[in-house]
């Protein structure tokens, strides 16, 4: 499905969440000042910097990140940087996101894995951009959170799992694209192995030192084709 197409389908959906969240008579007023504020962030934080794919830009206009973010935070929706969403975690800051997806490279016949849904608010860029996502959250409040998000909001072709983002999603595997949002000590081997031969990833690695890595599988490996130091929380790992 081009992207022009999912655009209609879920505008209806962001509209009326938009105004959903300002209940009262200004409402009207705000939904527009947060479309101004979403074309202002990428008009300073990311058109002026190096995010140049037009697909990637119009998605980041269109996605309403406000509504990903809890109430005491919302006033900073749309500022360059990340932001708390309780339970330890973070919505990364908008250029991040976009330059993971950028990245990726995402095309409408693609089918992507994410580790680390949060809020679910990367997974609704991705959902506009490829044919399905697959996201899993270990934090079960968090992964309850991103399904309503997603859910009113029209995202359906977004499932979402609670669980251990080290194991991948093995019955879902092979992706062609697969997204880590949550720093990992060494990139697991599972989710590699459901990353289809010549597929993409992107993973920020690292404890106190990080680098986001976009790494190409090959048949003999996995080849890294760029590299950006980064700050992310620490992926969470399963109680023993």
């Amino acid at each position: 499905m081009a992207i022009k197409a999912r655009l209609l389908w879920v505008s209806s959906a962001i509209i009326f969440g938009i105004a959903c969240g300002n209940t009262g008579s200004r409402a009207p007023q705000r939904a527009v000042e947060w479309v101004a504020e979403r074309d202002r962030m990428v008009d300073e934080q990311l058109r002026s910097r190096d995010i140049h794919d037009p697909r990637v830009l119009q998605v980041m206009r269109t996605v309403p990140r406000h509504l990903f973010v809890p109430e005491a935070q919302r006033a900073a929706s749309y500022g360059d940087f990340p932001l708390p969403i309780g339970h330890g975690q973070t919505i990364s800051q908008p250029y991040i996101v976009a330059f993971m997806t950028q990245a990726l490279d995402v095309g409408p016949d693609h089918r992507v894995l994410e580790i680390g849904t949060g809020s679910g608010y990367q997974a609704a860029v991705l959902a506009m951009l490829a044919k399905e996502v697959y996201t899993i959250e270990i934090i079960a409040p968090l992964a309850d959170q991103a399904r309503q998000n997603l859910s009113g909001l029209g995202y359906r072709n977004v499932r979402v799992r609670t669980g251990n983002g080290y194991l991948g999603w093995p019955e879902q595997a092979p992706f062609d694209r697969v997204i880590v949002t949550a720093a990992p000590e060494e990139i697991p081997s599972a989710l590699v192995q459901q990353l289809r031969v010549g597929g993409l990833m992107a993973v920020p690695v690292g404890t106190v030192t990080q680098e986001l890595r976009v790494l190409r599988r090959t048949t003999t490996g996995t080849g890294t084709l760029s590299t950006l130091p980064v700050r992310f929380v620490p992926m969470t790992k399963p109680k023993e």
